[in-house]
Formats: C-alpha cells, structure tokens, sequence
C-alpha cells in the first residue's frame, strides 16, 4: 500500500543525480514505515485516527497523558512512498484534535527542532512535550508542556530525522525540497485530521529550523491552495543569518553578557573587540535602520592547515560543530587549542593570555575571523572554571566542559539529552507505530544530496534573511505574523544576531524596528522574564537566564511565552502612535535599550550535576562594571532618542482612588528636584511587591503618581542608590496582597515627609 498520495505542487528537480553521489560515497541508507495491524487501505483519511492513536502503553509512563497520535505520514515524492515524516501529536482537551472541520477554529501548533538532524522528538521529551526524561532515564510529567495551549505536533524531518524515513538515494537536496516534502506531508496530515486543514497554524521552532521555517513559509505562500491555514511563525535562537552573522559577529555582545569566558579581563575584552572591527562585525543598529548592511565575508585563516579545517567547519551543521572543534584540537592542538598544563590548572587567578606577539592592528592571521572559535579557545586554556573542567576525552576525543548552548554551563560531563533509551525501547516502537527498519537517534549528521562531494554534508540553500524582506512582504498580504525569541545564555546563536536580522529587514514598509527593544516582559510568578518588542506584526523577545534551548531552561516562562506572545496577542512592547505622538505599551527601560542584558553571575560546576556555583571575586566584577561603562559608552542607539527618561516596567495598573488623592503632591514635589530613573506598572500591586524586593532590595523609595494623560497609577522608584541627606530604607516585606493600596499609600503618608523635607541635589541622578 502506497503513503504517498499526490500533491499539487510542481516536485523541484534534483541538483545533482543521486545515484552518482550515492557511487561517491555518500553515507545515507534507506529506512521504511512499518505497516501495523489494522492500518487502513487507500489514501490518508478521517479513518487513520484510529490506526494513529497511542493505547499501548508506553515505558514508565505511570500517570495519565493527554490523548495522543503518532506514526508515520507519506511526503508525497514521486517514486518514493518510503519517503515519510514522523509525528507524535498530543490533544489539549479530549477530543480537540479528532473534532469533525467544520466545527472548532481553535489554533494548533507544530515545533520543529533543527540540527539539521535533530529529532523535533527529542525537543518533545527535554522542552515542550508533556512526557520528560530524567537524567536516570525514568520519564515525569512536564506540567508546562505546549499542549496544554493547544493541540500539539512534534514532526521528526526532513526525511531521514528521527523516525522519518527515506530511500537513500532520495534524501533531500536541500531546502526548498525540506519545504516541498513538509507541504506533501500536512497535505496528508489534514485528511487524517480534517479540522487542522482551517484551523490556524502557529508553526514554531528553534535552532536550524531558523533555515526549514522560513523555506517551508516560502513554500508556503507560493501555493495557490495551500494545505492549512498559517497563522504564525515563531522561532527561537534560529540560523536565519549566514554564519558570520549569528555565530561570529555577535561575539562581543556575548562577551558583555557573560564577560566571565573571560574573567573579567578588560585588555582581553578590548582584543576582541579590535578584531570585532577589522571583521566587519561591528555593525551600527538604527532605529529604523539606516540603509543596507554591507556584505559579511568569512575571513580565513592565514595558516593553510587552519584554512583547510575552518573551511570544513563553514560548511557543516551546527550538530557537528563539536566535533569539528574536537577535530581542531587533535590537529593543532599543540598550538592553540589544546589546554595548558594540568598541575596549574586549579589556581583561579590565572594569569593573563600572553598577546605579546599576536596581531596588533590586523586580523589575527592564526583565526582569521573565525572569533567565536578563538573566544572559546580562550575560555578553555585561560579562565577558570572551563580551564579546570575542559578537556579533550582520551576515548572520544570530544571538546568537554564548555555548553555552546549554555554559557553558565561548565558541567563535565554535561546532564544527558538522551531520549534512545525511551524512544528504542519495543514497548514505545509498537505504540507510537514506529519504523523498525531503523533506530531513532535524536541528533545525527544530515546529508544533503545537493552538497558537493567535498562537502555532502552541507546544505546548498542560501540562508533566509536573504529573501526575509519578501518573505515579511508576503507575510504581510497574507496576515502571518513574526515571532523572534533568544536565549540571553545562548553562545552560539547569540540574540544580536537576531536583532541584526531583524534590522537588516524591511517589513510595514520600514527597514527594522523603529525603537530599539526596552520594553520588559514579566513571568506569571511577576519575576522579570526578559525583553520584548513589537512593531508592525513583528515580535521579538528575549528571554532572561534561558540558553539555546529556552523551554527547557525556563520551562514555565516558555509556556507563559507561548499562552501570551505566540497563541495570544499580548501589546506589551507594542509601538504604538497617538495624535502624532509614538509610545510603547508597558514602557520602556534606557539601560535595556542598550543591546546587552547581563547574564547570570554564577558559572555552573560538577559532574552530570550543579555541585556548586563559582562566582569571581566582588572586587574583580566591580573593576569590570566600572570599565565596561566607560569602554562601551560609544555604543550610543542612533536616529532615536535613547537618553529620553523612560518608564521601566509592564503591566497596566487600575487605578485606585485612595492612591491618586496623593499625587499631586508627589508629582510636584517630586518632579523638578530628581530623575525619576524606574517607574513600574502593575495590574495588581501585590505582583510588583515581591519582584522588587526580589530584584531591587536597594530602592529608596516608592510611591504612587497619577498620569492625567495616560489615565494611570504607577509606582515610581527614586533613586536606586543613595542621596547625601536623604533618608532610605528598603521595601517592607509585610506589604502584601491581602493589604492592596491601602498599604502603600499609607506607606507613602509615613515616608514621604522625611524624603520631601530633606535637602535634595538639584542634578539629575
């Protein structure tokens, strides 16, 4: 019995003929869906939700799960019926997903891991699907799973990923193929499921599915009839840039987060900086921006050993990057990267990289412009704890200790994202009516049948912020909104150079934002969460002390994520425009505007679990924080007025009539003597209290102001350090819900005479 079906979809012609690539050598084999019992004769249709369905159980799964489907699903490739995607989909609500089409318009999801070669499974037992694996392999709930919002499909692909399958002379060639394979699959999947065909779509992903989501949304839009219907595409710390642009251009921004890589060290930082500019990395973001980036070319290595390697690591996946760095150490180690000598190794003061004799005013001709290399390379011999806990693996010979994904992750060995032991066990294979014809594998090598045979493994395409213009373009015509997000721990895909592609886009007729992201977003607990901005039915957001793989770092954050930015239509960060006059819904804070939100102060350190957190001496992150004010004052936000007073925090706030008979005083008291640096909005005092005591346990002072404008009470928090003469005091813990207003005004009635009657410097803070 054929899968396959037909699509009406012209099929993209193979760039290169497979069999003369599979006579190369190429490393692909051929796998197939297994057919059984009580699978369905003829096409796709309502008929398969049954031969779908998950009623066996699966291993150590102990507590009810949410009706779920799984199997495999032709792609339609002509002449290859073999050739599937594989699914598992999970129900928000008892039959939600099997509902007949003509009867529930309620949004359903897709998440797509990258690689390419990750299993989007994989992300569905360690980030977002309900069912989780624990470092000893049994399986717990995750009660923040996304099909808890809506139904929900995790799809192993392109074909070969995972549990899909594939002939081997019928991988893919690249992109658009991912794309033309992907529309043949939902084409099947929407007879099976027919509500999903109306239904909008909200297609998310991460990683390399910054290349597949935009390729598939292209595919998408040049159909006629496609087959569903496509709300919104959203995607985390993704490839959407070349290589120069999110791996190596944002080096210096990953240095101000986490400035720990390189202890701190002022004349290391302004190294990299320097090679940051001869790169051409050093790029000005204007809000909106002015003109076109220039072109980013990869500098190579002068050294032709070094030439040859790097250009191997250009063309590979980021799955293999590991290993490509391990390959690096095992050839020049004895030069660069191997580490330093043992016995010294567990002094923390390490002494400074010796950069006599290295480039002065040139490309450093041993890493050319490969800076993201030479920023770990450093981390590894240099700084304490990857110095200490980084080696290469006598048996493996693999890079260990340092997290690209995680930048406070120097465990060694790492917690294991292992889901082969769940995924290959026979009870999980019947259930989930999985191939037996191959064993899943979260990550592999992907090959490209459209790669040279110098490099099979390299994908052809070109990266998408390449046609992203005509992609917003048409995004635009068809409603299909943007969604960016960023871990603010990844390293390797660092949020700068997702803020570089947005600005290198023009979309609503303007070229990036027109405001630079300030605006912060709050968890449901009302701890700060991140960043967000939105113009022009794009959204960007970054997310706090989270690394490549946001769902799984800030699990609850993700789904709050998912219920308010991606599901729902949040405005907070909105711009928006009123009788000529610009604002942005939930303020804006200036010291976010700058680019850089710093990460955790803590690096994690173990064995295949945090045994402890080293933090640097207090002394050495206070010569810093002075340092970096001064070295980084140029990086000034252009074409917007950055140094303009703005509000720091969120939510709208309901008035209280209590609070505003005060106001008045304060404002006039009050508004001529001081900046008012931080203002926060809240739509219950009782969400405010206890992150500021969290966040800010210095503040001087609150009280209440009434905006007549804006028709709104905000807490205004004066002066975070201390005034000669003026009297402090913290935050009292005992302000809680159960008092409301009530408490802080009084609170205000108590203090404010001692702050108001006190000498007060007339410069601004």
């Amino acid at each position: 019995m054929s899968r396959g079906g037909s699509l009406p979809l012209p099929l993209l012609a193979m760039v290169v003929s497979a069999a003369l690539r599979l006579a190369a050598g190429q490393p692909t084999t051929s796998s197939w869906p297994q057919d059984y019992p009580g699978m369905p004769g003829g096409d796709y249709s309502a008929s398969w939700q049954g031969y779908f369905e998950v009623t066996e159980p699966l291993p150590n799964v102990t507590w009810p799960v949410s009706r779920s489907f799984a199997g495999n699903i032709g792609v339609q490739r002509e002449g290859h019926p073999n050739n599937t995607l594989f699914f598992w989909a999970f129900e928000k609500t008892n039959g939600s997903l099997t509902a007949a089409a003509e009867e529930t318009d309620e949004p359903w999801g897709i998440w797509l891991n990258g690689g390419p070669g990750a299993a989007s499974t994989l992300g569905l037992l360690y980030e977002n699907g309900p069912i989780h694996i624990a470092p000893n392999y049994s399986a717990y709930q995750n009660e923040y799973g996304w099909n808890n919002l809506a139904d929900y499909f995790w799809i192993d692909q392109p074909v070969g990923v995972g549990w899909a399958t594939a002939d081997a002379d019928a991988w893919v060639t690249d992109e658009d193929q991912v794309a033309s394979d992907f529309m043949g699959f939902l084409d099947n999947l929407v007879k099976v499921f027919p509500s999903l065909k109306t239904r909008p779509l909200y297609l998310t992903g991460e990683s390399y599915a910054g290349m597949y989501i935009p390729y598939i949304t292209k595919a998408y839009f040049g159909m006629a009839n496609p087959p569903v219907n496509l709300a919104k595409i959203a995607i985390g710390d993704g490839t959407v840039g070349s290589e120069a642009v999110f791996e190596h251009l944002p080096v210096t921004t990953v240095l101000q987060t986490y400035p720990q890589l390189i202890g701190y060290d002022p004349e290391v930082f302004q190294w990299f900086r320097e090679q940051e500019h001869l790169c051409g990395y050093d790029l000005n973001l204007t809000y909106p921006q002015d003109g076109n980036f220039p072109d980013i070319q990869l500098v190579y290595p002068n050294d032709t050993g070094r030439d040859e390697l790097v250009y191997a690591k250009k063309s590979a996946s980021l799955y293999s990057k590991k290993e490509l760095l391990n390959e690096g150490m095992r050839r020049y180690g004895k030069e660069s990267l191997q580490a330093r000598d043992r016995p010294n190794r567990v002094r923390r003061e390490l002494a400074k990289r010796d950069l006599v004799g290295r480039a002065n005013g040139t490309i450093d001709p041993w890493y050319g412009c490969f800076i993201y290399d030479e920023m770990i390379d450093y981390a590894l011999n240099y700084t304490y704890p990857w110095s200490y806990y980084g080696y290469i693996d006598p048996t493996t010979e693999e890079i260990e200790g340092f997290d690209y994904y995680s930048i406070p992750d120097a465990l060694n060995p790492e917690i294991p994202l292992d889901g082969s032991v769940f995924f290959n066990d026979p009870q999980a294979v019947s259930a989930l009516h999985a191939p037996t014809s191959k064993q899943w594998i979260g990550e592999q090598e992907y090959y490209f049948l459209g790669g040279t045979e110098e490099d099979y493994w390299s994908d052809p395409s070109v990266e998408p912020m390449a046609f992203l213009t005509e992609l917003a373009t048409n995004a635009s015509e068809r409603g299909v909104k943007i969604v960016l997000y960023s871990g603010n721990d990844d390293s390797l895909i660092s949020h700068r150079s997702t803020e570089v592609v947005i600005q290198n886009t023009t979309f609503g007729g303007i070229r990036g934002f027109t405001q630079p992201p300030a605006t912060p977003w709050y968890a449901d607990d009302g701890s700060f969460a991140g960043i967000v901005h939105q113009e022009r039915n794009w959204t960007y957001l970054l997310f706090k002390d989270a690394g490549h793989l946001v769902a799984l770092d800030k699990p609850a954050n993700a789904l709050t994520f998912l219920r308010e930015f991606i599901l729902g239509s949040n405005d907070t960060g909105l711009v928006t425009t009123e009788d000529g006059k610009k604002g942005v819904i939930g303020g804006e804070v200036s010291s976010l505007a700058a680019g850089v939100l710093p990460g955790q102060s803590g690096i994690f350190v173990g064995s295949g679990a945090t045994q402890s957190t080293y933090i640097f001496p207090s002394a050495t992150i206070a010569a810093w924080e002075s340092y970096i004010v001064t070295a980084t004052a140029t990086q000034v936000v252009t074409s917007y007025a950055a140094a303009r007073a703005r509000p720091t925090a969120v939510l709208p706030f309901r008035p209280f009539e209590r609070a505003k008979r005060i106001i008045g005083r304060i404002v006039e008291d009050v508004k001529d003597r001081w900046t008012i640096q931080y203002v926060v909005n809240a739509e219950r005092i009782e969400e405010v209290l206890p992150t500021l005591e969290r966040e800010r346990p210095d503040i001087m002072f609150v009280a209440s102001m009434w905006t007549p404008e804006e028709q709104q009470v905000e807490l205004v928090l004066i002066a975070e350090q201390t005034i000669p003469g003026i009297k402090t005091f913290k935050i009292p813990s005992g302000l809680q819900v159960e008092k409301g207003p009530d408490a802080i005004v009084e609170f205000i009635k108590e203090n404010l005479p001692s702050i108001l009657d006190s000498p007060a410097p007339k410069e601004s803070l």
